[in-house]
């Protein structure tokens, strides 16, 4: 078997992604996205399998419901990693592949789906479990007269009604 800390950091390279590599064969990854503008993921070698996460939104603070069943619906249709919630409720995408099935082609794909996955749900996660929050920031910025730009996103249920 080759080195998949090696292929990974390759493939890493040859993707012209920006990563960390904490300690050896711990990558620790900045994915660029449009609606989440970020989603960082860590790539851990192990002894038999390669460890997958990234943060992708904390904790809901409403329609708790809505939010899981969004969240296990997504489940059923994506590939090498599933939405997980931590011990504070925060969510995260995770998945396990074994070593032997790493490539660079491997790695390319999975860190593609990650960031699929984190920047499409994210709207949708935000209006379902934050829309209140949102909503209040919206009325907080025009009330002081500040930008509601990085909110555009949500101006369909969060702008008031003119």
């Amino acid at each position: 078997m080759s080195d998949p800390a090696a292929t990974i950091r390759a493939a890493l390279d040859d993707g012209g992604l920006t990563y960390e590599e904490t300690e050896p064969g711990s990558f620790f990854v900045t994915l660029p996205g449009t609606h989440k503008l970020a989603t960082h993921c860590w790539l851990v070698v192990g002894a038999h399998a390669l460890l997958v996460e990234a943060f992708v939104v904390r904790k809901p603070d409403e329609n708790h419901e809505e939010f899981q069943r969004f969240l296990l619906k997504r489940n059923s249709r994506m590939y090498a990693v599933a939405f997980s919630a931590d011990a504070a409720g925060d969510v995260y995408l995770v998945g396990r592949l074994p070593l032997g099935g790493i490539s660079a082609a491997e790695v390319d794909r999975i860190l593609g789906c990650v960031l699929q996955y984190a920047d499409e749900s994210f709207d949708t996660l935000l209006e379902i479990g934050f829309a209140s929050s949102i909503r209040r920031e919206w009325a907080w910025r025009q009330k002081r007269g500040e930008s509601t730009a990085n909110l555009q996103a949500f101006a369909r249920f969060a702008k008031p009604e003119d």
